[in-house]
């Protein structure tokens, strides 16, 4: 059983993919799981391993999911009566799903693999992409199919050609394509279809939308192309290669975050907002407005979410966002931004 814990784990490792480890570290009999049994947990929910039978486990996968979304560990304590359970400091009492009698400590860790960092081109831009993503503990991944990694010592990994990028991007990856028009679209075309979680361009605003037309050409609809930041990076006036790779990584920092505090407010149950209409989507405002969760600046027009409240419509540059400010509106109205 051990072998197979440690071989899942190693391959999700490789894969990038987030986990949870579950360990049982003490048990009251009457209980099928014992001091040292261990588990994991994957992503979708998935046990793999043993820490007791059906009235420990649907627990424990609910608990390592929330400690995957807020990546905090918990000790937990399970029991058919845990209000009579004596407290003690760190342990969270949680009852059996079923009646077995017994009682089970089992400590729950989640396991966060580096985020991974794609950078597509040779060029000042994507070598200074490289260094900052060094810098800020992402796995790098450099993407040189012309100069076969030269000046990109940097990063971990060196690939060369294009046909193997299928095989290194997972739905945690963050691909920049800064080739200046070699081969942006093939790159693009391949990181989007893979489900990239950002994939931007550095181009100039002609060019991103000369491509984002090609990219609807091959197929790709809009849900596709919601990853698809063209030009990439945060609006700082940038100028040189480092200052726009710096906002790039900003950008890719906000995606992220944006994207963990998704995750906890689904694991919150909290109601799920509706669908945005077509007369939302048809709004054309002019001007600027600030993503109130955020603090963004976006344009009003090209805006893709919206939500009313007591008559008024605010803008939002993510599903995420919209969520917060949705459900607690009042707070954010008070942040003065």
């Amino acid at each position: 059983m051990y072998d197979d814990y440690f071989f899942k784990a190693n391959e999700l490792m490789q894969k990038g993919e987030p986990f949870v480890t579950a360990t049982v570290v003490r048990a009251e009999k009457p209980t099928s799981g014992k001091p040292g049994d261990k588990a994991i947990i994957t992503v979708n929910g998935v046990m793999h391993g043993w820490i007791g039978g059906s009235c420990a486990q649907p627990t424990v996968i609910k608990e390592a999911l929330r400690a995957l979304a807020d990546d905090t560990c918990r000790l937990i304590r399970l029991s058919n009566d845990p209000e009579s359970q004596t407290p003690r400091d760190g342990l969270i009492d949680m009852p059996m799903t079923c009646f077995s009698g017994g009682t089970l400590e089992i400590y729950i860790e989640p396991q966060r693999p580096k985020p991974r960092l794609m950078v597509i081109g040779n060029l000042p831009t994507a070598r200074a992409i490289v260094h900052l993503g060094k810098a800020m503990n992402y796995h790098v991944l450099a993407v040189d199919p012309d100069t076969h990694g030269a000046e990109m010592s940097a990063a971990d990994e060196i690939i060369t050609s294009l046909d193997q990028l299928e095989d290194k991007i997972t739905p945690l990856t963050y691909v920049v394509v800064a080739t200046h028009g070699h081969y942006d679209e093939p790159a693009l075309e391949k990181a989007l279809k893979r489900q990239a979680a950002y994939v931007g361009l550095v181009a100039s605003k002609k060019r991103a939308e000369a491509v984002r037309e090609y990219l609807k050409f091959v197929g790709l609809g809009e849900a596709d192309l919601l990853a698809f930041k063209a030009p990439a990076g945060l609006d700082i006036q940038a100028r040189r290669g480092d200052e726009i790779a710096l906002s790039i990584m900003a950008e890719i920092v906000q995606v992220r975050r944006n994207a963990e505090l998704l995750d906890l407010a689904l694991l919150k149950n909290e109601p799920a907002l509706p669908e945005i209409t077509a007369a939302e989507s048809a709004v054309q405002s002019t001007g600027t407005t600030i993503c109130l969760p955020c603090g963004m600046e976006l344009e009003i027009a090209t805006a893709k979410f919206s939500h009313e409240h007591e008559g008024e419509t605010y803008y939002f540059c993510c599903p995420a966002c919209r969520r917060l400010f949705a459900n607690e509106p009042d707070d954010y109205l008070l942040i003065d931004h």
